[in-house]
């Protein structure tokens, strides 16, 4: 425990952000890096806790006070190597995780947390800033091949640590950048993409070798993956949105979430994007059907994109401000939450549930047609006689995901799947030996947290199955 009474002596300091009438003109990072001197005092207000519930809460039980601890001290380095040790990126995880850790932080019993979040992306920043990250080559080679499908953070996370004990690691990428959901599905203003070219630069150097554009299932068959390669992992993600089958869904200016966040990526990577095929919220009256991070990120983009007005319409009623009874700490709390992208504008509905789309005589969605619901017996009724339209030409279904898609490779592979159409593991490893599944792919949609996690834990399942039982570097 750096400072005995920091937590007394010192208030939060939110991280600073770029004022709102300049971050919604372009697609930089909205959050501004915090200055060494306030991250010293910041960390000072660790209070060392007899029980760590921010190690719990994390899913990569990062060692927080620890890396709290060296900030104080002034040990950068060693922070930075208490931080490696439990979570690949960091610099990924200080921008887009919804920091479970200061949730079950003791100060949140004072609804002030240590400033854990912030304290994590400067570490890591300052890190790359100072030469401090470097390629750690293994000192000799396995011989053993493993071939990872998808570079999400889950397949990335995997990647690094079995190249990083040897085997010879193969990543596998449909689209033409490697990243997947951190390279197109979350934006720019909130993960800057050289962020993550930076990380993949060092895996490079470490022994990975990335194949894109190569979509296993048909450019590639499982067959010939299992012929060429020792293990295979399954890190594709969670890929079949959900829909909403209700009248009017076919109409043109409905899509998924997915579809419009990926296509706007593209463009702020230098992309040209086919007008035929281009959805743009520009002078749009934008309605996003789903409450949650996609819809957030929605909402930002397309404020960015010069949206006419934009409506984020949510089934579930409005969650509390403050932790009920029934939800108390240190339990991850069950209350609103307001992003940066809600502090920008839009509007927020609630208990709202999608009738039909309206067309106009071009055959265009011009409105939904919505009714307010109560929640009768944990199910969403609705209200009779409190219908509505809201008028709408660009409909966005951010209403997450439904699991992994059967057709292609897990098809030809025949691994089990689960009731939630996620593949089925057991110790990382499916229904069929020598081939491993980790991630969305395997939990269904979640966090970002989550899936560099399951790789981590993934990857210690496959390296003992190549090395006879022998335990990771460091695990």
């Amino acid at each position: 425990m750096g400072k005995p009474q920091g937590f007394l002596e010192i208030t939060r300091e939110e991280s600073r952000k770029r004022p709102v009438v300049a971050r919604v003109r372009d697609y930089n990072e909205y959050e501004l890096l915090v200055p060494e001197s306030e991250l010293r005092p910041q960390a000072a207000r660790c209070m060392d806790c007899g029980i760590p519930y921010c190690h719990w809460a994390c899913p990569l039980h990062n060692l927080i006070p620890d890396f709290n601890d060296h900030i104080y001290r002034a040990f950068p380095e060693l922070a930075l190597a208490s931080l490696h040790s439990t979570n690949n990126f960091p610099e990924i995880t200080g921008r887009v995780c919804p920091a479970p850790c200061e949730a079950s932080c003791t100060l949140n019993l004072e609804q002030s947390p240590v400033t854990i979040k912030n304290i994590e992306r400067a570490i890591a920043d300052r890190g790359f800033d100072h030469g401090w990250v470097r390629p750690q080559i293994p000192e000799r080679r396995t011989g053993k091949t493993v071939a990872i499908v998808g570079s999400g953070p889950s397949g990335l996370a995997a990647a690094q640590e079995l190249a990083r004990a040897g085997h010879g690691v193969t990543v596998f990428e449909q689209d033409d950048r490697i990243g997947g959901l951190l390279r197109y599905g979350i934006p720019d203003f909130k993960l800057d993409k050289h962020i993550l070219d930076r990380r993949i630069d060092q895996m490079l150097a470490e022994g990975v070798t990335f194949r894109t554009r190569t979509r296993v299932g048909s450019d590639l068959s499982a067959e010939q993956l299992r012929a060429g390669f020792d293990v295979i992992v399954l890190a594709g993600g969670a890929q079949e949105p959900r829909d909403l089958p209700v009248e009017g869904r076919k109409l043109r200016g409905i899509h998924f979430a997915m579809d419009f966040l990926t296509q706007q990526n593209r463009r702020v990577a230098g992309e040209v994007i086919d007008d035929h095929e281009a959805i743009v919220a520009t002078d749009r009256k934008v309605v996003i059907l789903g409450g949650g991070d996609t819809g957030s990120d929605c909402l930002g983009t397309s404020l960015r994109q010069g949206a006419a007005s934009v409506v984020q319409a949510e089934l579930l009623p409005e969650p509390p401000r403050t932790r009920l009874p029934s939800n108390p700490w240190p339990a991850w709390p069950d209350i609103l939450r307001t992003s940066p992208s809600h502090e920008e504008g839009g509007t927020r509905l609630w208990s709202v549930m999608t009738r039909e789309f309206l067309a106009d005589e071009h055959g265009h969605v011009r409105a939904l047609r919505a009714q307010r619901v109560e929640m009768v017996s944990g199910k969403p009724t609705g209200i009779p006689g409190s219908e509505f339209d809201l008028p709408c030409d660009l409909v966005l279904l951010a209403m997450g995901f439904m699991g992994s898609k059967r057709e292609g490779l897990l098809g030809q592979l025949g691994v089990e799947l689960d009731g939630r159409n996620n593949v089925r593991v057991s110790d990382w490893q499916t229904s069929i030996p020598g081939v491993f599944a980790t991630g969305d792919q395997a939990r269904g949609q979640s966090l970002v947290v989550h899936a560099i996690a399951d790789g981590r834990r993934c990857a210690r399942a496959v390296h003992a199955a190549l090395t006879c039982g022998r335990r990771l570097p460091g695990c």
